[in-house]
């Protein structure tokens, strides 16, 4: 109550002073001798002084921010369409720059040269065409250069990918990235959202996944942590059983869409060629870091799980929207090494990274991955100590299979 009673009397007594000096303004007026609109000689150049001062310290601050840290702060471009993005941004910022100069030094000149003198008559200049003419011709002109630039550059940049660039998808969600790299036959297998679940979190299309998610809706999984369909049936038509009406609302409410969701998959499962299933099980997923190779095309897809994220890859230019249920896609070229940009940046810690550049949620700050850039044998060092997804998923199918559910009365639906 203090603290409020204390704002209050320093508001009123704000208020009250600044009507005071609102009154002795006026009472100094009438003893000048002078109406508040005339305005002496003194004041007009002390303004126009403080208009060239001012310029000055507006354009060397502008330039001391420059060579402080730096042109634009981004640094060497390191991948391929990079430095062309580089070169045209750099052309407007030449061009911003000079006409940010040129018209604040002739607003500010002027504004201290023609500054008003006593016995000197404004002269009135309405209207000039061969002056509109310039000032319009001369702008047009220029961003008709820049945006026939920007569209031969953008469709370079956003053309088809060349037949021998590497396939990645990379695969977003609350909060992490997963890299997924074509197999030996540069294709990414297919995917369906039906098909995730904790062994199959990208949700690739196989006829082993299909038939995991298919046991995993019928009859639940080992840890009892999902209830299937056969134990939920079991539970809610049991006399013995008796539940709230809450609970009973929300396994019919799970019940019901797995049972959809069920039907669903078998209609999958009878149309599903398994001639596809190559495609998906040599794939290779990465959780940790994100390998590239250097001078080595690239095609990148993006997905998204839950919201809305961005991959945005600083160093080399690069940054695409993932979107829930659309495929976005991007090609580039790394460049430049992790161990070549160290030793120019001179810092032997230095990594490129992919952040997510939406705010996705609490935890948006994390969400990121290192990437490295590696040489051809290096990359292929790496490459061969990755299991497929063929390895990982039969492998983890194996040591947890779906057809010996725990008695359990845990209660999770299927979203």
């Amino acid at each position: 109550m203090s603290f409020k009673l204390i704002t209050l009397v320093v508001i009123v007594l704000g208020a009250l002073a600044v009507a005071q000096l609102v009154r002795l303004y006026e009472h100094s007026s009438k003893l000048r001798n002078r109406r508040e609109e005339d305005i002496p000689n003194r004041d007009n150049k002390l303004n126009a002084n403080m208009m060239l001062g001012f310029m000055i310290l507006l354009f060397g601050g502008f330039i001391w921010l420059m060579l402080k840290y730096g042109y634009t702060g981004r640094g060497v471009a390191a991948s391929e369409h990079g430095v062309t993005t580089d070169w045209l941004l750099n052309i407007n910022f030449i061009l911003i720059v000079t006409v940010f100069f040129l018209t604040n030094f002739l607003l500010y000149f002027f504004a201290f040269k023609y500054v008003r003198k006593p016995g000197v008559k404004a002269y009135y200049y309405p209207h000039n065409n061969k002056l509109e003419l310039i000032w319009t011709v001369v702008p047009a002109i220029v961003l008709a250069f820049i945006i026939i630039l920007g569209l031969k550059t953008w469709n370079e940049v956003t053309d088809e990918a060349k037949k021998e660039a590497v396939r990645v998808e990379l695969f977003s969600e609350q909060f992490k990235w997963t890299a997924r790299y074509a197999g030996k036959d540069n294709k990414l297998g297919y995917f369906d959202y039906k098909l995730t679940t904790d062994k199959n979190q990208l949700a690739l299309l196989t006829t082993a996944t299909l038939d995991s998610a298919i046991r995993l809706m019928e009859i639940g999984s080992h840890d009892g942590s999902i209830m299937g369909i056969k134990l939920l049936e079991e539970k809610l038509n049991d006399p013995k059983n008796i539940f709230i009406p809450k609970d009973r609302v929300k396994m019919e409410t799970d019940l019901d869409r797995k049972t959809r969701l069920l039907r669903l998959l078998y209609q999958m499962r009878s149309r599903h060629n398994s001639k596809v299933d190559a495609y998906a099980y040599d794939d290779v997923i990465e959780t940790d870091t994100l390998h590239l190779v250097k001078n080595q095309d690239y095609e990148f897809n993006f997905r998204a799980k839950d919201v809305i994220h961005s991959a945005y890859f600083p160093h080399f230019r690069v940054q695409v929207n993932t979107v829930p249920g659309l495929t976005t896609r991007f090609k580039f070229k790394p460049t430049i090494s992790t161990k070549e940009m160290r030793e120019k940046m001179n810092n032997p810690n230095f990594n490129y990274v992919i952040m997510c550049n939406k705010i996705c949620g609490g935890a948006h700050y994390k969400m990121k991955m290192i990437v490295v850039v590696d040489t051809p044998a290096q990359y292929k060092a790496w490459m061969a100590s990755k299991k497929t997804f063929k390895e990982t998923f039969l492998t983890v199918a194996e040591a947890s299979p779906a057809d010996a559910p725990a008695a359990t009365d845990t209660l999770v639906a299927v979203k």
